[in-house]
């Protein structure tokens, strides 16, 4: 990177717009919503859908209340037309959802596309082609008139076509691709030559999609790019203005929710921001902040865990821990002072007569959206380490080191992919039991005692004498050390019953009381890797011993 003066990137140029409108306007309504994960979603994918994997999205995609989805590009791939047919043929498009193509102006594209449209019931056809400088001088070498007249012969050509086909209802879509990147002027300019081939009506409106397709600038000037478009375009009540908001500054969301103040009608985006680089904007995030505004977004995401699984399991994409909304960590809080006021907040809200969401730390109440405060404590396929040590500690006391975090969590994650459901409490405290407490084999321990001697150099040491099983045969340890675990541990090595070093040992109590117990935690590290052991006592001396134990009988048999 450079430092200082950086000459190698300049700030995008703001837009002349002092009399702006939209940082005083408040979103009030939804916008019409246009899923594009089947497409662009799909496209951004290291292994791309298959078929059978599109249409259970794109079933998802129809129960979440879409009504405009963008199904692919037919003309690019076998696949993405065979899906089309599928579409269409077996009668899978609900009457109330418009499904959407798009396509590269370029005639033989165009002539494939409606070659996979036949016998839709509607659909919106989506041109697009590139217009900013940029790609202007770099990838086409062409000027402005060049360009227009790419966008003006596909436009004539779809309309060409669609009046082959009366028995669809078509609408008509068209994107200067790289908005964000292109000349105000030109944007403007073209459009108008599209709109002026197509001649929408109020009753046949025109689409003007105005794509961020590289995020280049902070979203008040992406919003300034729009109003300034809504306030010059002719006719302005024909088209309706469309976003989609890609996410290479991290602030598509932002960028999105600032556009339809400064008078965008509609979005395209996908689940959970999956797109090409940065992904697109995320609609569920967008959806769900104009929920916790009162607005509703007229999209149902009110079973999320569902909505996150299907869309794994056909993207092969993982929903981040701290996905807005979705992610499983969300609603948990690990600060103890954040817990209790969620805890507190929770109670006044059960207590209260009103209807107004009122908890700390919770934007909305997760029972919304399908869950609900208890249950995120909960584990099943979807939990993460981080959501099992807090359950350990919050139902049973056991404060797990965090570097065991991650070896129980994937225990408890096999557990629960074999399972494929929810495992309880109960279970989870099993399933600790049975891989740490209760590891007795090979090494089986029957007594340890120990002792302070003084050595030849008048240092105080441990002297210890252990009597273990291995293998169903008895042994005799002895060994010296500066404590109690580092003499056991030397016992062992020396009698060759195990190779390993200590690598960390944590404790602490357990219980109040009488029933008060010793925890002890011990990591060590042998040729197979690193193993922790757990073990319970009344003493911590002897809960120390065990977890020694109980440490290399996992890494002598670390499958349980």
């Amino acid at each position: 990177m450079q430092k200082g003066q950086i000459t190698k990137y300049r700030p995008f140029a703001p837009v002349d717009l002092p009399d702006r409108q939209w940082p005083s306007r408040q979103i009030t309504t939804a916008p019409t919503w246009c899923s594009v994960d089947l497409r662009d979603g799909n496209q951004a994918l290291p292994i791309p859908m298959n078929v059978e994997e599109k249409i259970a999205l794109f079933t998802l995609l129809v129960e979440l209340g879409f009504k405009e989805i963008e199904v692919g590009f037919p003309s690019a791939s076998q696949t993405e037309f065979e899906f089309m047919r599928r579409l269409i043929d077996e009668q899978r498009i609900p009457d109330d959802v418009t499904i959407q193509v798009i396509v590269q102006a370029k005639e033989n594209l165009i002539r494939r596309t409606f070659e996979s449209l036949r016998g839709a019931k509607k659909a919106i056809v989506h041109l697009y082609n590139s217009t900013s400088e940029q790609q202007r001088r770099i990838v086409f070498g062409l000027d402005r008139s060049a360009i227009v007249d790419i966008a003006v012969r596909g436009a004539k050509l779809i309309k060409q076509l669609v009046a082959t086909m009366p028995e669809t209802q078509f609408i008509l879509e068209y994107s200067p691709e790289s908005f964000t990147l292109t000349e105000l002027d030109f944007s403007l300019e073209i459009c108008e030559a599209v709109v002026d081939v197509w001649q929408p009506t109020l009753e046949n409106k025109i689409i003007l999609n105005l794509p961020a397709t590289v995020e280049v600038a902070t979203p008040n000037v992406h919003a300034d790019q729009i109003e300034w478009f809504c306030r010059h375009l002719r006719d302005r009540s024909t088209a309706i203005v469309s976003l989609h908001t890609h996410n290479d500054r991290g602030s598509g969301v932002a960028a999105s929710e600032m556009g339809l103040l400064a008078g965008a009608e509609r979005v395209e985006g996908t689940l959970f921001g999956n797109g090409e680089r940065t992904g697109n904007v995320d609609l569920v995030t967008l959806a769900l902040n104009m929920y916790s505004q009162g607005v509703d977004p007229r999209l149902d995401f009110s079973n999320i865990g569902t909505i996150c699984k299907t869309y794994e399991a056909c993207t092969r994409m993982e929903v981040s821990v701290r996905h807005p909304y979705a992610g499983e960590l969300v609603f948990t809080a690990f600060s103890g002072s954040h817990q209790d006021a969620i805890n507190k907040g929770m109670t006044a809200q059960a207590r209260s007569e009103k209807d107004l969401w009122d908890v700390p730390y919770l934007t909305i109440d997760p029972r919304d959206i399908g869950r609900s405060y208890e249950a995120i404590i909960r584990i099943n396929s979807q939990s993460g380490k981080g959501g099992v040590a807090y359950l350990m500690e919050s139902e049973f006391g056991y404060q797990l080191p965090k570097a065991m975090h991650i070896e129980f969590g994937k225990v408890v994650k096999e557990l629960s992919d074999q399972r494929g459901g929810e495992i309880s409490s109960t279970e989870l405290y099993h399933a600790f039991e049975q891989e740490y407490l209760a590891r007795n084999t090979p090494l089986a321990l029957r007594s340890f005692e120990s002792r302070n001697v003084i050595d030849a150099n008048k240092a105080e040491l441990v002297d210890c004498v252990a009597y273990l099983t291995c293998n169903g045969r008895e042994y005799e340890i002895r060994a010296q050390g500066n404590g109690p675990i580092d003499a056991f541990v030397r016992a062992i090595n020396q009698q060759q019953l195990a190779t390993f070093t200590l690598c960390s040992y944590h404790e602490h109590a357990i219980g109040d009381g009488a029933e008060t117990q010793a925890v002890a935690y011990i990591q060590i590290e042998t040729e197979a890797g690193l193993f922790f052991g757990a073990a319970v006592d009344t003493n911590i001396e002897s809960a120390s011993i065990k977890a020694v134990i109980s440490a290399v009988n996992r890494a002598t048999a670390p499958a349980r």
